[in-house]
């Protein structure tokens, strides 16, 4: 099982060059190369030429790199596609996707662009028709591979205040959850606004680890070392994978359908995330490596 880690990933603007430059760096998974929110309007085509050149030029490492383009219902969208298509980002991030269509329209303009067959969309899910109709935008395409949670935008489409137990996001954020895990694909939680909270934020990450997030989205770099600690598997977590996988193995060795570890009955479904957690560590080491 080989799995890529995205417990951080980290916006960056395109617009700030040394931004970019100090992005490089950084113990971020992925990194978020922004031409849209982070950008202002008369900054556009700067950030546009920005990404395109550090990106070409490298130099990022084991970090992923997604380019967030401009909707493509913008008057920037369309060439920002262009621009990006064939620089070797490792995704391409569109905005406020809202219906299935909205997901074949980017394929097609990546097409268009020349980029590569291959290259994975992501979408931002952040509004309520997006939220509501994320089963059948998540099924799209088989490029969709991962969808990204833009919180700020949907508490202001919806109306909900940022509380600390975020219970006006709580059925948007297991839709999603959901949607990602219903066609495979990987999902990161929304920003975190309160740089001053450290204990905030660190239960901010413990409550989408638990929700079923894979990461979270990050503003600034004071908040990677929390997000990665949060949503890599506890050293304990790696041990009793280890343990339950010995353990079954023994007693299918043994003529057995299932074995008991700890007093807890283990089954297959078990030894299944056993060996999700022992890929996911052995990942995250890989790239510290």
């Amino acid at each position: 099982m080989k799995l890529r880690p995205r417990r951080s990933i980290l916006y960056m603007p395109g617009a700030n060059a040394r931004a970019l430059e100090k992005a490089r760096t950084l113990p971020a998974d992925g990194l978020i190369l922004d031409m849209e929110d982070a950008v202002s309007p008369d900054s556009k085509e700067l950030a546009r030429r920005q990404i395109v050149e550090s990106v070409t030029q490298g130099g990022y490492g084991s970090r992923e790199i997604i380019v967030r383009v401009n909707g493509l219902n913008t008057a920037w969208g369309h060439d920002d596609v262009k621009a990006v298509a064939k620089i070797g980002a490792d995704a391409i991030l569109f905005p406020k996707v809202e219906s299935p269509d909205e997901v074949l329209a980017a394929e097609e303009a990546l097409a268009k662009a020349g980029a590569p067959a291959d290259l994975p969309i992501w979408i931002m899910a952040e509004t309520p028709r997006g939220i509501l109709r994320i089963d059948a935008i998540a099924g799209a395409s088989p490029r969709l591979t991962a969808i990204v949670m833009g919180t700020s935008d949907l508490a202001k489409e919806m109306r909900v205040r940022h509380t600390p137990d975020r219970i006006g996001f709580m059925a948007a954020l297991s839709m999603c959850v959901m949607a990602a895990r219903a066609h495979g694909q990987d999902i990161v939680d929304g920003v975190y606004l309160d740089l001053n909270d450290d204990a905030g934020f660190r239960a901010a990450c413990e409550q989408g680890r638990d929700l079923g997030f894979d990461g979270k989205t990050l503003i600034h770099p004071k908040q990677l070392a929390a997000a990665n600690e949060v949503f890599a598997p506890a050293e304990k977590d790696v041990e009793n994978a280890g343990t339950i996988i010995e353990a079954w193995e023994q007693a299918r060795r043994e003529g057995k359908g299932v074995a008991v570890v700890n007093g807890k009955l283990v089954e297959n479904l078990h030894v299944e995330e056993a060996r999700r957690t022992l890929a996911v560590a052995e990942a995250i080491k890989a790239m510290a490596g």
